[in-house]
């Protein structure tokens, strides 16, 4: 039997986690009895989320774009001398149109959401040592249909694609890499929507409302378990249907 309420000894990597869903996340897991470490830039946050959290929360300054950065992340995961989880949860959200769209936030977009989730899944890869490790990467609803901004919605099909190439080569290796792709949530990110847009979208959602960050986390922390022990490559939508 697999208990889903207690998962001690594990060691689980949140990046973006220092607010908002990520936060969430690594509250629950440290409910599970997980060590989780905090990746972000927002330093601030991040080291008031570990000290509320405890001792089996770690908060480390993570550039999800910056290599150097996840090698000082691979010494401080080096300490538990494990890696069960990572979950690719920091992403920025700028939903211009093509025309609006310069190249510097075009690549700021392929830097943080895509170059950052490349990353992530190396970092699993080097630290695997044949034990199940799960990868969950956080792409959209924009990954799935033609939505969401030029630059947003063009990285998070890459994430699609990533997690599809990875779960595949990486399988041998013990690690499991599946996508997770959040409709219309109630975060901080749905800020940068248009008032107008984001009422006419949330009226289209068969489920008639927005989500939440912990119906996020809980499919998250599903993909994580041992109870998803043969799920790979698979993309669970979370979005109240928006997606059929």
């Amino acid at each position: 039997m697999v208990d889903e309420n207690n998962w001690p000894d594990r060691t689980v990597v949140v990046t973006g986690g220092a607010r908002g869903q990520g936060a969430a996340l690594a509250a629950k897991l440290v409910a599970r009895g997980c060590r989780v470490v905090v990746g972000d830039v927002r330093e601030d946050e991040g080291r008031a989320l570990a000290e509320r959290l405890g001792a089996q929360c770690e908060f480390v300054v993570l550039d999800v774009a910056d290599p150097d950065s996840w090698q000082a992340l691979k010494t401080v995961v080096a300490r538990t001398g494990r890696l069960d989880g990572l979950v690719n949860n920091a992403g920025i959200f700028d939903p211009r149109p093509i025309l609006d769209t310069d190249v510097a936030l075009f690549q700021r977009h392929v830097a943080v959401n895509q170059l950052g989730t490349f990353l992530g899944l190396k970092f699993a890869a080097e630290l695997a040592d044949g034990a199940d490790l799960s990868v969950v990467n956080i792409s959209s609803i924009s990954g799935l249909r033609g939505t969401g901004g030029a630059a947003y919605t063009s990285t998070k099909w890459a994430v699609r694609g990533m997690t599809k190439m990875a779960a595949a080569e990486l399988a041998e290796h013990g690690i499991r890499v599946n996508s997770v792709h959040p409709g219309l949530i109630d975060t901080k990110m749905i800020e940068a929507i248009d008032p107008d847009r984001l009422a006419r979208r949330t009226a289209q959602i068969p489920m008639q409302r927005r989500g939440s960050e912990d119906e996020v986390v809980d499919v998250v922390l599903f993909l994580l378990s041992p109870a998803s022990r043969y799920v790979n490559g698979a993309e669970i939508a979370v979005d109240g249907g928006l997606s059929v």
